[in-house]
């Protein structure tokens, strides 16, 4: 029997409609934020541990790999706030219809940099 199914799938020709993006954003940011966890404790621990350490862990985020390695993680918590608050609302039955479901997603990736920029702008520039 002779199927039109595809045999070797080629993921990067596969075009995923707007919501299923999102979803993959947000699993990807959820495993970017879990990964950064250990890091995360052990500048917290070296920061604590006295005066040099704490002089060490600064010296460590000011510099420019480790401020954009933070940058992709703050991408991260706000992806991951707003497309979870967006599953959450899909979760309840809000926004189920495709037309809704593709105006929440196109807003979450739209709302993510603007947060992000307004982030930035308010406080988290450093000289």
């Amino acid at each position: 029997m002779q199927t039109s199914r595809p045999v070797f799938l080629e993921p990067w020709r596969i075009k995923l409609p707007l919501p299923g993006v999102v979803s993959i954003l947000h699993r990807v940011s959820g495993i970017l934020l879990v990964l950064s966890i250990p890091f995360s404790a052990y500048l917290f621990h070296q920061a604590l541990s006295g005066p040099e350490g704490f002089a060490a862990t600064a010296a460590l985020l000011g510099s420019w790999p480790v401020e954009l390695a933070l940058l992709l993680l703050l991408w991260s918590l706000l992806h991951h706030l707003l497309a979870g608050i967006r599953h959450l609302a899909l979760d309840m039955g809000f926004g189920l219809d495709r037309p809704i479901a593709r105006k929440t997603a196109r807003i979450t990736l739209i709302a993510v940099p603007v947060l992000l920029i307004l982030t930035l702008a308010l406080g988290g520039l450093t000289a």
